[in-house]
Parts: structure tokens; C-alpha cells; sequence
């Protein structure tokens, strides 16, 4: 096994042990579709929030996003752990028992990908999703948590016991400027939820080119 893919082991399995507490949303596609008409307003009806939204907002797509993840993210805001001047107060309002059954609608959609915009950038971010980035600085591959078309791990609650275990979310079709914001956020320690640090160790030996290029090409992807 190499360095690099005993670094995706590791991480991964550490993962899978912390994040298992985040518990499985049994929710309600249909019920969950009335309860985020308040979050349709940024994040698009179908959880593909428009690029000029975003642009304005900064709001990511939810749709076809990993319903346990969605859940977490809005603990995390409730909680404080995450801070945004539009979600943390809006969080707020979201009871818990209507939080599965949002979570649910959005996990039902189809992201749409957007619009190729610098195809030599795309293609270096297709190696480094694939086949990450050797020394000095190591980058695990994504697609190692975050699955093919960066669908996320949809199983990670059935298969703990293996590798990768872990709530990774679902990425692929993501606004650029979404991802790379994220990224960024890790890397200078403003984002600080991932257990066991392992996002923040990864962005943090990405440059801003890795950032700027492993985006592109996740925007690029999509059911």
C-alpha cells in the first residue's frame, strides 16, 4: 500500500468511527417537498440554486445531496460549529422533526451540471479527483470518500465496518465557486467540521491552482 493510499485508509476509517454518531434520517420525500418551499428561495426549488443566486448568496446545491449530510449540516448550524449570516438563523427555524424529511426531498433530485468553463483547468482537476497528488505535498484522491461523479457515500451507515465508512457528501455538479470556497475555508482552519481534521489536512496541502482546478472539474459532474 502506498503512503498515499494508506493516508485515504486511515483517514477514512478514523472517519467512519466519528461521524456515526451523525445517526440515519428516516424522512419523507413528499413531506419533506412543502417543508423546503423556505429553502427554495436560495437553494432552488429542486435544490439547484441558479448560478446568479449563488453568485449573490452563495448558496450550494442540495439536490442529490446525502440526506445524513444535509441533517448534519444544519445540526452544525444550530449548533454554532458552522457560521453563516443567511443559514445560521434560518437553521434556527428548521424543527427537528421536519429536518429528514427536507433532507429527503433534496436527496430525491437530480443535481444539473453546469457548464464546462475552462476545459485545460477541468483536465488537471479530472487527475487530481482521480489519482490525487504525490509529494511534497500528498493529496488523497476524492474520489476515495466522495465516489464516482462525486455522487457522495450514500451507504457509509451500511457499511461501517469498511473502507470508506465515512459521511462523505455529495459534490459532483456543485457551483466551482462553492467548492473552492469550502476548500479555502478548510485550509485556513474557518471551517472546522470535518472529524478527525481530515479535510482540513487535505485542503490544507492543496495550493490555490489544485483548488481552482479540482473545483472546475467537480462542477462538471453530475447524474
Amino acid at each position: 500500500m502506498t503512503p498515499k493510499h494508506l493516508f485515504v485508509a486511515v483517514a477514512c476509517a478514523t472517519l467512519a468511527t466519528l461521524s456515526g454518531a451523525a445517526g440515519k434520517p428516516s424522512g419523507n420525500a413528499e413531506a419533506g417537498q412543502q417543508k423546503a418551499a423556505a429553502c427554495g428561495g436560495c437553494h432552488g426549488a429542486d435544490g439547484n440554486s441558479a448560478p446568479e443566486i449563488f453568485a449573490a448568496l452563495k448558496a450550494p446545491k442540495l439536490a442529490a445531496q446525502v440526506p445524513e449530510y444535509i441533517v448534519k449540516s444544519l445540526h452544525d448550524f444550530k449548533s454554532g460549529r458552522r457560521s453563516n449570516e443567511t443559514m445560521s438563523p434560518q437553521a434556527q427555524a428548521v424543527a427537528e422533526v421536519d429536518m429528514a424529511d427536507i433532507a429527503a426531498w433534496f436527496a430525491s433530485q437530480k443535481v444539473a451540471p453546469n457548464a464546462i468553463q475552462n476545459k485545460e483547468l477541468m483536465a488537471q482537476g479530472e487527475k487530481i479527483f482521480f489519482k490525487g497528488k504525490g509529494r511534497p505535498d500528498v493529496v488523497a484522491a476524492c474520489v476515495g470518500c466522495h465516489g464516482l461523479k462525486g455522487i457522495g457515500n450514500r451507504e457509509w451507515g451500511k457499511t461501517m465496518s469498511k473502507v470508506p465508512a465515512v459521511l462523505a457528501p455529495a459534490i459532483g455538479g456543485q457551483h466551482a465557486g462553492y467548492v473552492s470556497d469550502q476548500l479555502k475555508a478548510y485550509k485556513s482552519g474557518k471551517r472546522a467540521t470535518d472529524p478527525a481534521k481530515v479535510m482540513r489536512d487535505i485542503a490544507g496541502r492543496m495550493d490555490d491552482k489544485d483548488i481552482a482546478a479540482v473545483s472546475e472539474y467537480i462542477a462538471s459532474l453530475g447524474k
